[in-house]
């Protein structure tokens, strides 16, 4: 058992060591630069990869990109700067929220677009269903006289008028 833990700790470890040294780090003199740094790597997507941002990433492509990101941090570029080289360079796609522009109207709109006319469908259905009420046929309505007879043991006559009765009832004529 002994045995087991220490070689469990030393795999943890070496583990938790390899990627300790996978993670890049930069120093910066200036906290300020550090933030801007910090929030532009957060909202610059990487190229490569699925959905994830390039300090999310662990794609070559996104060390290059973070690389570059924090050479001109500290060279003094502001964000849009850094986000407009990124832009020209990899498209709209590199920045997590792209531009409104004529190109991109299908980005904002579309959701809205979907939930409008899905509103529209649900409401269309809701009030295009009627309540139609069915009355009992002259044949229905002698079975149901016939059914209510036996089981009550009363006339016929007055069954098939309390049926016709209550079919009126049913279409709202209280008759």
């Amino acid at each position: 058992m002994r045995f087991m833990t220490m070689l469990c700790l030393a795999v943890l470890v070496t583990l938790s060591s390899a990627h300790a040294a996978s993670l890049q780090t930069y120093t910066f003199d200036d906290p300020s630069k550090e933030a801007l740094f910090r929030e532009l790597i957060s909202e610059i997507r990487c190229p490569k990869c699925q959905n994830q941002t390039i300090a999310d990433s662990d794609a070559p492509l996104a060390k290059d990109l973070r690389d570059r990101t924090y050479l001109m941090v500290q060279e003094g570029a502001t964000k849009q700067e850094v986000i407009d080289y990124m832009v020209a360079r990899y498209g709209d796609f590199a920045y997590y929220r792209p531009p409104v522009q004529t190109s991109t109207l299908v980005l904002w709109l579309g959701p809205l677009v979907v939930i409008v006319v899905g509103a529209g469908v649900i409401l269309w259905r809701v009030r295009s269903r009627t309540n139609t009420d069915i009355g009992l046929s002259t044949e229905e309505q002698a079975q149901l006289a016939k059914l209510r007879a036996t089981n009550t043991g009363g006339n016929a006559d007055e069954s098939a008028d309390t049926a016709n009765q209550d079919a009126g009832r049913d279409k709202g004529d209280l008759s």
